[in-house]
């Protein structure tokens, strides 16, 4: 080696390096791109990337052979349309292995299991599942479930296909606030060999994968909310979300749009419903985080609603308009904001609702 070459970083320091640049980038470009919002503002961006980055750390170390069912989007782990209504647990998995999955199912309304083959990031195709109309639960809610394998004589089982890499448990809850919990778990059918006590190129190899999407967050943030920014105060279809496309649930029908709003301004939302399995409606931040449902009113499903006549009618506002003028979405005083509305298995696709930009003063007069 000539004078004053260096060596080459050994490659734990240089994965780790990417790791803590990655966190460099992503805080510059958030700052860029939150120049022109308020203190409060910039300061959720900031919460939402460790939020989403707390998320990716909590399935850092995964272990297929012996794979856990981890409690995924909390509120302290929010990240991309994470939804209060539902219990959400994720495991990484083998396809060419046997598990079991135990569980009780409290006071869900609808269960689902479903196998992804992901394709990295958040590419993802739901390839098999089960629901509630196909598992058994006992009379207390408890349920049995062997996935993957050759047929057996178990009662409910979960084919794994080729490609499947990922499982995906959800609890569609009518009222989360007061429904009993459920749970769940997984555990292999065969005996798992003895891992290497530390593997370091796999190491290398999550820390890099983890930098890399860590940098690229602030883009999805701002691609995320940059149409519902464009095209304000209305409601679409979003059809970029059938099929159970980026890891969600394959028989939901999805409304999406975003509010502009001043102080003492109101967004009506009102339309008719469609028969469906259930349905619910979220309110976002930019950063596709929910609000603050442990402490505000900012998710209705059909069993908190307050439908008449089979209509549904919300007012998305800073402020209480008060329970005779429809069931309020609070904004928390944000300028800015995501409403999403889902509806499970409906018997056609919903029409969408009627969209009004209004005062307060004159809603109440009205």
């Amino acid at each position: 080696m000539e004078s004053g070459d260096e060596a080459e970083p050994r490659a734990e320091v240089a994965a780790w390096t990417q790791f803590v640049e990655s966190l460099r980038a992503a805080g510059e470009r958030l700052a860029a791109d939150t120049a022109e919002l308020d203190d409060a503002e910039r300061a959720d961006g900031f919460r939402a990337l460790l939020r989403a980055l707390n998320n990716q750390l909590g399935r850092f170390e995964i272990d297929r052979e012996r794979p856990e069912l981890v409690p995924f989007n909390r509120w302290r782990q929010k990240f991309l349309m994470d939804n209060p209504d539902f219990g959400y647990w994720v495991a990484d998995i083998r396809a060419d292995r046997r598990y079991r999955i135990v569980g009780n199912r409290g006071d869900a309304s609808y269960v689902s299991i479903t196998a992804y083959a992901a394709s990295g990031g958040l590419g993802a195709q739901a390839s098999s599942r089960l629901d509630s109309d196909s598992i058994t639960f006992d009379e207390q809610g408890n349920f049995e479930i062997e996935v993957g394998g050759a047929a057996t004589a178990a009662a409910d089982r979960l084919d794994l296909p080729e490609q499947a890499n990922t499982l995906w448990v959800r609890f569609f809850h009518d009222d989360v606030r007061h429904d009993r919990a459920g749970w769940c778990a997984i555990e292999p059918l065969h005996a798992p060999p003895i891992p290497v006590s530390v593997d370091a190129s796999r190491f290398c190899h999550q820390l890099r994968r983890l930098a890399s999407a860590t940098a690229v967050l602030p883009q999805i943030f701002a691609a995320a909310g940059a149409e519902d920014l464009a095209r304000p105060n209305e409601l679409r279809h979003w059809s970029e979300m059938v099929g159970g496309a980026v890891f969600t649930e394959p028989g939901i029908h999805y409304i999406r749009g975003g509010w502009q709003l001043q102080p003492g301004e109101a967004l009506l939302i009102e339309g008719d419903l469609v028969a469906c399995r259930y349905w619910n409606i979220l309110a976002y931040s930019r950063y596709l985080n929910s609000l603050d449902y442990r402490y505000r009113p900012v998710s209705y499903t059909g069993a908190t609603a307050s439908v008449r006549d089979g209509r549904y009618r919300f007012v998305v506002a800073g402020e209480d308009p008060g329970p005779a003028l429809g069931d309020w979405l609070d904004t928390e005083g944000r300028t800015f904001g995501i409403v999403v509305m889902r509806f499970l298995q409906p018997e056609h696709a919903p029409e969408l609702p009627t969209v009004r930009r209004i005062r307060l003063d004159e809603l109440r007069n009205s």
